[in-house]
């Protein structure tokens, strides 16, 4: 039963990770709240957070040219679109290394949904975007670790 319990607390984190807007700077604090060491809690929540990412970035575009045909959806992925090209203007500029920076630092509006979203319209190919964000979910997880670590510490 125990196992069970375990499970599905590690289960909770992932999910957190795998969330828009949550991402890792939720499922961290909530895996070192539910009694995971930071170290723990910070590898389950890359994982959660990296899930979803191949699906975005192979799944977004036809996504939304299905849905621009519905008049009320198109104004909601012009706004999307204007949104994160707006947060990304720079990224544009230096490519991958800005879309690894927008995905490293971990912000409100930042992360994998906002990277995979970026990658996707400046029409990045996946071979070089998906290792990119990775790469910066993981830099963005241990930065949260070292975050979590020190206020874990503080609050011994």
């Amino acid at each position: 039963m125990e196992f069970i319990e375990l499970l599905k607390s590690e289960l909770a984190v992932v999910i957190v990770g795998a969330t828009p807007i949550f991402e890792l700077r939720g499922a961290i604090p909530l895996g070192i709240s539910l009694g995971f060491t930071p170290i723990q809690s910070t590898i389950l929540s890359i994982f959660g957070n990296i899930l979803p990412v191949p699906f975005l970035l192979l799944l977004l575009r036809p996504i939304f040219t299905f849905l621009r045909k519905f008049k009320k959806f198109d104004k909601m992925i012009n706004w999307l679109e204007n949104r994160t090209l707006r947060r990304s203007k720079k990224m544009k500029k230096y490519t991958l290394l800005g879309l690894y920076l927008l995905v490293a630092i971990p912000l409100p509006t930042t992360g994998a949904y906002t990277g995979s979203l970026a990658a996707t319209l400046f029409n990045m190919r996946f071979k070089f975007a998906f290792p990119t964000i990775v790469a910066g979910v993981v830099t963005a997880g241990f930065i949260m670790y070292l975050l979590s670590s020190v206020g874990v510490m503080v609050l011994e």
